[in-house]
């Protein structure tokens, strides 16, 4: 039987909207979902919420977002406001700095808020264990999805064995190997880097060893670039890992250390707090919806760590995806014409913006022709010198361009065509 938006079963708590995947984007999805009054059934393999700490990044956009659900002041007694960001040659030092405070008219936050993204779900989770309508079923697997004609159905594998729970919608936030996406058979089309990234973290502090060096620092080198970034609880150092190289010869103590004395010389040596390996890929979903089914985060795309708008984009589709549920469950929209919304924008967004930009910044990068690198280095100091192109070019990387042109949610009457386009 094929899903028919008009029969489709109300939001009720015995046809909840599921999350699949409590992740950042998982866990934004379900609070904003309680926020706009629906209830909610988180679905969850791992059986408590992991610390993963690889994204660490939360754009202007993303913080002013984040105010609806009433966590941003939480997240900023944690994190760590970082008002520029330095484009650099591993060679010739700074080639251009650009300061998010050019935005401060535009936006409450005209910086990026640093803080690794395993304390917001930390945050979320407290609060959602305390929500009535909330209900976790962390450490049960998703098995199985069918669409019926009054709505999802999954199956899940969990501490009270075999089950089967009626949806009315799914939020599938459940990571680039999503068995969401999986289930209803949608094509994750893109390519995998050849070389993987190493992420290392230290509690030397950089800054100590080079004075002229920012809190988020994007190093070209045609033979190993570098990203260095500062968090609250440590200096995270993101180098490409040779194809041929395994990843216990990545992590190798020694080679560790050689590598992170190539960043900056340090005679006591290097603490490692933290190190792992992981591969990189540009992959964007053929479709973000079927049916009752809707994909956010990486689910949905994934992409170059370069830029720090992964995880930001996710929370965008999350609450975009939520306000749009609140109002098809209050009965205030076409549920049609808001899912198709959905997909159009949100795959626009991951298409022009997420992929492009990641793309672009990791090929800069990465760039071996010297007369290209240097025409690189020109184009970022000119743009640098230049408030208005710096402002225009902080509005992009920031997402506030995205969202001031397509909204989070915004009802389909409201978009202009051409912003689909």
């Amino acid at each position: 039987m094929t899903w028919d938006p008009a029969t489709a079963a109300a939001v009720r708590p015995d046809r909840p909207v599921v999350v699949v995947g409590a992740g950042p984007v998982g866990m934004t999805a379900a609070a904003t979902l309680a926020h706009e009054g629906l209830p909610v059934v988180i679905v969850e393999l791992h059986p408590e919420p992991r610390p993963d700490w690889r994204a660490s990044t939360f754009h202007a956009a993303t913080l002013e977002l984040l105010e609806s659900i009433e966590i941003t002041d939480q997240m900023h007694a944690e994190g760590l406001v970082v008002p520029t960001y330095q484009f650099r040659d591993r060679v010739e030092g700074l080639v251009a700095e650009f300061d998010f405070r050019l935005l401060a008219d535009e936006t409450r936050y005209p910086y990026r808020l640093q803080l690794n993204q395993q304390h917001l779900v930390r945050m979320l989770f407290d609060r959602l264990q305390q929500d009535p309508g909330v209900q976790l079923r962390f450490g049960t697997r998703l098995t199985g999805l069918r669409v019926a004609g009054d709505g999802p159905v999954l199956e899940l594998e969990g501490p009270d064995g075999h089950t089967e729970l009626a949806a009315s919608y799914v939020i599938g936030a459940d990571g680039p190997r999503s068995a969401v996406r999986n289930a209803v058979g949608v094509p994750f089309e893109g390519f995998t880097y050849p070389e993987r990234f190493a992420i290392t973290s230290t509690s030397v502090d950089l800054q100590q060893l080079l004075p002229d060096l920012g809190h988020v620092n994007y190093v070209a080198d045609p033979e190993e670039w570098l990203f260095i970034l500062r968090t609250p609880e440590a200096w995270r150092v993101v180098w490409p890992v040779p194809p041929e190289l395994s990843a216990e010869e990545a992590g190798d103590p020694d080679r560790l250390q050689r590598q992170l004395q190539r960043v900056a010389p340090c005679e006591p040596g290097y603490p490692v707090i933290d190190h792992q390996v992981y591969n990189v890929h540009q992959r964007v979903a053929a479709a973000m919806r079927v049916g009752p089914v809707l994909l956010a985060g990486d689910a949905a795309h994934i992409n170059s760590p370069i830029g720090g708008v992964g995880l930001n984009s996710g929370i965008h589709d999350a609450m975009d995806a939520a306000r749009r549920l609140g109002r098809i469950a209050r009965g205030e929209a076409d549920v049609e014409a808001e899912l198709a919304t959905y997909d159009r924008v949100r795959r626009t967004v991951a298409l022009e913006y997420v992929q492009a930009d990641t793309q672009r910044n990791t090929d800069r990068l990465r760039e071996r022709d010297d007369a290209v690198r240097r025409q690189h280095q020109d184009d970022m100091r000119a743009i640098a010198a230049d408030p208005q192109r710096a402002r225009a070019y902080i509005r992009r990387v920031s997402l506030l361009e995205s969202v001031q042109r397509f909204g989070i949610g915004r009802p389909p009457a409201e978009l202009q065509e051409e912003a689909l386009r």
